[in-house]
């Protein structure tokens, strides 16, 4: 679709402005496989001795581009970054497989490097063969047009039901020396990440080897990416890719632990948690953006888990799209989690009002501010579950009647 729904209410009204990275040059390109008159090829070119690393979705599933992806990633460098929207390339079997090949052998060619050098991504429909003629047949425009500022039709090519293109960038400090990180990101429905998002890519000049930004990553996405979900549906092609192209010239860290790090793993979690809530809120069909914090579960993976069996449910989305306070629907989400809970120590706020504390509602209190929380387009829902110090934060977005529309008419 890629544009077609209603623009979601959170879309920014401008991309914001990425920095160029040295050592990186991008472009985009309309290949046709399956929009026509739009962007639908992404291409990066990634300098010599560029580190990568990646998250990549844990679905039994998963794309053939997902595969290759792993082995590339083993080898902790690249040099180039194929993408294709319109068609994820997943479960067309061995035909999947060579249309991969395909990509990553016009890709290698066009850079002047090798296949094994090439980490690729495709997004779109599931189960429809990828017409890798096309791809290849634009690949002379991409090396024409590749530069380092390509960012916004960089952003566009990537998209499938986005409504807007998500885009986030930061700065950093690593021995004096200022690091850039940018990255742009897609996905706006099946997401119930189990690694990521759906596409994300990350770039940054710092100078840090592959080992160490895996670790860096992982960890990232578990704050950002792994803590989003939109219906429930983790996606067979969900890759996070961050590439360093060590240009901004700081001395390589020793440790993901090492402080000289502490700045630029903040700034890379912003960018991180930026393109996931950019993904939340463009969630399909969603009319209000919800930040669920626990506290007080037994830890901070039990935490987590309890906030999306909430984020989740159907019945507590479509309540807050109902603007319906509605919390016997949140207690229901906590105590199917499978996580520990204890029914006479919960309690529960929504817009900081507590209306559900230790087992019972509250029954005066004033449903005023409550009302008028729910009206609003950013939600915030307490869960207190008075058991230990663990806590998460997840996002996610109401269900509407909007998603049924999109997803109803996808594939035609």
């Amino acid at each position: 679709m890629g544009g077609d729904a209603p623009k979601s209410p959170f879309a920014p009204k401008n991309l914001p402005a990425l920095p160029a990275i040295d050592g990186i040059r991008i472009a985009a390109a309309a290949a046709g496989v399956k929009y026509k008159g739009r962007n639908d090829v992404f291409l990066a070119e990634l300098a010599p001795g560029t580190q990568v690393a990646g998250v990549l979705t844990k679905s039994k599933t998963c794309s053939s581009a997902v595969d290759w992806c792993r082995t590339v990633l083993a080898k902790g460098k690249a040099r180039g970054i194929i993408v294709n929207s319109g068609n994820s390339n997943a479960f067309t079997g061995k035909i999947g497989e060579k249309g991969t090949k395909h990509m990553v052998t016009a890709a290698a060619e066009a850079l002047g490097c090798k296949p094994k050098q090439v980490l690729v991504a495709s997004t779109g429909v599931i189960g429809v063969p990828l017409p890798g003629d096309r791809i290849s047949g634009v690949m002379p425009t991409l090396i024409e047009n590749l530069g380092p500022d390509n960012w916004t039709d960089s952003a566009h090519a990537i998209m499938t039901t986005d409504t807007f293109p998500k885009a986030a960038t930061a700065t950093a400090e690593i021995d004096g020396k200022t690091v850039k990180i940018a990255g742009i990101a897609k996905g706006s429905g099946m997401i119930a990440p189990d690694m990521a998002t759906m596409l994300s890519f990350v770039f940054t000049d710092a100078n840090i080897p592959s080992v160490i930004l895996q670790k860096i990553l992982k960890d990232g996405a578990d704050r950002s990416f792994n803590s989003i979900t939109v219906d429930g549906d983790t996606s067979t092609s969900d890759t996070l890719i961050l590439a360093a192209s060590g240009k901004a010239g700081n001395k390589p860290p020793s440790s993901p632990s090492d402080k000289r790090l502490r700045e630029f793993k903040a700034a890379l979690d912003d960018v991180l948690t930026d393109l996931a809530t950019q993904v939340v809120k463009d969630g399909e069909g969603a009319s209000k953006f919800i930040t669920i914090d626990v506290t007080g579960a037994v830890n901070k993976k039990s935490a987590r888990k309890i906030g999306l069996a909430v984020a989740n449910s159907p019945l507590v989305k479509t309540a807050i799209a109902g603007e319906d306070a509605n919390w016997g629907r949140v207690v229901m989400a906590v105590g199917k989690s499978g996580e520990p809970a204890d029914r006479d120590k919960l309690s529960i706020a929504m817009g900081g009002v507590t209306i559900a504390h230790k087992g019972e509602g509250v029954m005066d209190y004033d449903e005023a501010p409550v009302a008028k929380h729910l009206k609003g387009t950013d939600i915030h829902i307490q869960i207190d579950l008075g058991l230990g110090k663990g806590e998460a934060r997840v996002w996610t977005c109401d269900l509407t009647h909007g998603y049924i529309s999109i997803n109803a008419d996808y594939r035609s």
